[in-house]
């Protein structure tokens, strides 16, 4: 039935709010330590505000927090946040236990996979060559490339031309409901949510496969794709 799968990456093939919080935390420790004048709680509430305001995938959060403490940017506690950063989180980056069996079945089976991610292109292949398992991919396309992220049709259908596949022959794996699964099923794709949902989530995507006669699984671990497809 179907040929390809489709992945998104955050918390999807690895735990990536896990790891970023405790990132996070540990660059305002030394930022702290080495003079912000802020305590922990209150510097990670305003990292969080940041965040929020200017996207996960804006790359000067330490910057503005700075500005935004001592009214000017400050080289020094940029430079350890970023640094504690990054360390901390690689040193702690790793796929859940599921991905790479999963992975491994999937090529061994014939077929073909892509990643579909928003996000900077650099970033996201970081992410997949540190993970060590970016050779899995037949494709990876991001909003970046594109210039339109998910649930956008555009990205999906770029997706779909790259790796060659109809979108009935292919099947989109994610943990968001709005970005991975309503915007697959709007191009004609099936979709996986991984991940616990609400009743009131239930309903709403029994709904929407009535609506567009497309297939929508829900699953906890990414191994039980096996039963799926």
């Amino acid at each position: 039935m179907y040929k390809t799968v489709f992945f998104d990456i955050d918390d999807t093939l690895y735990n990536t709010s896990e790891f970023a919080e405790l990132a996070r935390k540990a660059a305002l420790d030394a930022m702290i330590e080495a003079g912000l004048p802020l305590s922990r709680s209150k510097a990670y509430k305003l990292l969080r505000d940041i965040i929020k305001e200017k996207g996960s995938n804006y790359g000067k959060h330490f910057n503005l927090l700075t500005k935004r403490v001592l009214g000017k940017e400050d080289p020094l506690l940029i430079a350890l946040a970023v640094i504690t950063y990054h360390n901390v989180k690689f040193a702690h980056l790793k796929p859940f236990p599921e991905t790479i069996p999963t992975l491994l079945y999937l090529k061994c089976k014939g077929y073909k996979i892509g990643v579909i991610s928003n996000g900077l292109t650099i970033k996201q292949w970081e992410k997949l060559i540190r993970l060590g398992i970016h050779h899995f991919f037949d494709v990876v396309v991001t909003s970046e490339e594109v210039g339109v992220e998910k649930p956008e049709p555009g990205i999906f259908k770029e997706a779909l031309k790259r790796i060659k596949s109809k979108a009935e022959e292919a099947v989109m794996v994610g943990d968001k409901l709005k970005e991975d699964i309503l915007g697959a099923v709007k191009v004609g794709m099936s979709a996986v949510l991984i991940g616990d949902i609400s009743e009131k989530e239930k309903e709403y995507l029994k709904k929407l496969e009535n609506k567009t006669n497309k297939k929508i699984y829900v699953i906890s671990k990414l191994d039980e794709l096996k039963e799926i497809l």
